[in-house]
């Protein structure tokens, strides 16, 4: 792990949702164990604009492929990365390779940036399916809208070992949704 990481990792901490940023990057280096910096730190980094106000509300009752949210997530979290890296002294060419894995990673369309899609997507299914539970129980969605982000996040992947990987997570995400609704 390169230092950059390791700032990387200590800048996304008071994150609330940090370990889900952890894991995208552990499931990322699982599918590529020969993972770049640049797309370890974007893994790192990807969701780093809910750090901040001012940024696109999640609403779990929206279609969860809304374009417009999912363009504003995205190039805000690729400018908060970007001008993180340009303060920590990085060199542009980085800079500018993670910004677009970050601006990229909820619609892929490169090799990398699937990459980073896919370790999104797995990590979700892996830790965040207490969120969606709460989003229900907190009346933010209904189980049918809460189940079409658990098949959402599964459907979008383009890598084909990371699907088989993010199977057996959905089954489970899906049977705890079942459960606790």
């Amino acid at each position: 792990m390169s230092e950059l990481e390791r700032e990387a990792e200590r800048w996304i901490a008071p994150y609330w949702n940090a370990h889900h940023l952890l894991n995208t990057r552990d499931w990322l280096v699982r599918l590529d164990p020969a993972a770049s910096d640049a797309l370890r730190i974007a893994a790192v980094v990807h969701d780093c604009e809910r750090m901040f106000p001012g940024g696109p509300a999640v609403d779990p009752s929206a279609p969860h492929d809304d374009k417009r949210y999912l363009r504003e997530h995205s190039e805000r979290s690729a400018r908060y990365a970007a001008d993180w890296l340009r303060e920590e002294g990085s060199d542009e060419p980085l800079v500018l390779d993670v910004a677009e894995l970050v601006r990229l990673h909820e619609v892929g369309g490169t090799d990398g940036a699937d990459l980073v899609q896919a370790a999104d997507s797995i990590s979700f299914l892996d830790v965040n399916d207490g969120v969606v539970v709460a989003w229900v129980a907190d009346g933010r969605a209904t189980p049918e809208q809460a189940r079409g982000k658990l098949d959402y996040m599964l459907g979008r992947i383009r890598v084909e070992r990371a699907r088989e990987l993010a199977l057996p997570l959905h089954e489970r995400a899906v049977a705890r949704l079942e459960r606790e609704t």
